[in-house]
């Protein structure tokens, strides 16, 4: 088993949270209207013009960084993930607790889901700080967010020339100019939160790097066992085996390569659309630096005027998949939990309300990769595999993961039956 030894260090002075109160465009020196009005004349006389020439030279500094800005990420993601503290290393009997409870469940899982949870050499265990799973997070999917910054910098609309005037050009020669840092603030932010709250990997059940290792955050689950008051022991069973579970399904090469390539679909679908954003953005004022402020540090109304009927083509079939997986997951990991922990359902239901709120990382997962779970998604999900196990049996549901012609369709997610006589028939 190993135990990861993440480096925690920090650098002394971290950047502000980009998405919290302060003003990105401080004015001159002076900080007089007077001043802001001479410097405007001397470049053009308008603010526009300012504006104009400042975007023609933040374009040409950022295009020698590639598409996304990785050192702000970085940056933005381990403030978000820490708010600038430095966290102890996670106890080592955090390990090998959890190591227990994982090799128990395995056994457990295997026979009530029918399907094989791991290969022949078992799954290895780690424990990460949140720091250390913001920074794995970042790491563990490179190639789909650089992916998801290149489709957003290959669309870019021509470079704004300095006469322009229109709210929505502005915006668009803004988003191209200050893409790289902003989309490399925006993804560090989801990746600190996400690793604020987050259990182990598969909370965001998205394909990993291949091999059979489960990594847990012990802080985040301490504190939700004294928030809500649970036995932690009872958690970490409860958390090992949904881990577990869901590791059954994306470790299966034929299922992760398809995730995989609806994720990417999803990513590079990002368009500029000059309409769209002079629809998100027609209130704004060019004059106005706040008003700026505001527009850009808003990523779900940014991101909305960039996306595409390809990419919400590509988030339908995401969103079908993970249905599948998470209510598989959730319904076999509740019949292996009741025979491990009993009738104890305070845990379920904890988790369940964890489930319900809605969090700054997971609405921005939603908007830049098409994955959004939420208590809806895994009821339908769990009502799906239900169906299919009081017909069938719940090793019939073990079909759903055998083939790509066995997943499910939309239709059938709310029709089992139709799902089961599907399959019955290319059998």
């Amino acid at each position: 088993m190993l135990v990861n030894d993440a480096d925690d260090g920090h650098d002394a002075d971290l950047p502000p949270d980009p998405f919290g109160p302060g003003d990105p465009f401080p004015v001159g020196s002076e900080g007089t209207a007077e001043a802001d009005d001479a410097g405007a004349a001397d470049i053009g006389g308008s603010p526009l013009s300012m504006f104009g020439s400042m975007f023609g030279d933040l374009a040409k500094m950022m295009g020698a960084q590639g598409p996304m800005a990785w050192d702000a990420a970085r940056q933005v993601a381990l403030f978000a993930a820490t708010d600038g503290t430095v966290e102890p290393n996670p106890e080592p009997l955090e390990r090998i607790r959890l190591d227990e409870f994982v090799s128990i469940a395995q056994r457990h899982l295997s026979e009530i889901g029918g399907i094989e949870v791991s290969g022949s050499a078992g799954i290895s265990v780690v424990t990460l700080t949140r720091a250390g799973a913001a920074a794995e997070l970042l790491d563990h999917h490179r190639v789909l967010l650089e992916r998801l910054a290149s489709s957003l910098t290959a669309s870019r609309p021509p470079e704004l020339s300095t006469d322009s005037q229109s709210p929505e050009a502005m915006i668009a020669g803004l988003l191209a100019a200050v893409g790289p840092s902003l989309l490399g603030m925006q993804i560090g932010s989801m990746a600190g939160h996400l690793a604020r709250r987050h259990f182990g990997t598969y909370d965001l059940p998205l394909p990993r790097p291949a091999g059979d290792r489960l990594a847990f955050i012990p802080a985040n689950i301490a504190a939700f066992a004294s928030d809500w008051s649970l036995p932690v022991d009872s958690l970490r069973m409860r958390l090992a085996i949904g881990e577990l579970a869901r590791h059954a399904v994306v470790r299966i090469p034929h299922i992760s390569a398809r995730f995989t390539e609806l994720l990417i679909a999803h990513a590079g679908g990002f368009r500029f659309d000059t309409d769209a954003i002079g629809e998100q953005f027609g209130s704004l004022d060019p004059s106005d630096p706040a008003s700026l402020q505001r527009a850009m540090s808003d990523p779900q109304a940014m991101l909305g005027a960039v996306s595409t009927p390809q990419q919400r083509r590509a988030a339908d079939a995401i969103a079908t998949l993970v249905t599948a997986i998470e209510g598989w997951a959730e319904h076999v990991a509740g019949e292996t939990a009741t025979r491990l922990l009993g009738g104890d359902k305070r845990v379920d239901e904890a988790l369940k309300r964890r489930r319900i709120e809605a969090h700054d990382g997971s609405r921005l997962v939603g908007s830049l990769l098409g994955v959004t779970l939420d208590q809806a998604l895994t009821e339908r999900g769990a009502a799906f595999v239900a169906g299919i196990a009081e017909r069938s049996g719940l090793g019939a549901a073990a079909d759903l993961w055998t083939s790509l012609d066995h997943l499910p369709t939309p239709a059938e997610l709310d029709a089992p039956g139709l799902w089961l006589a599907r399959v019955e028939l290319q059998s």
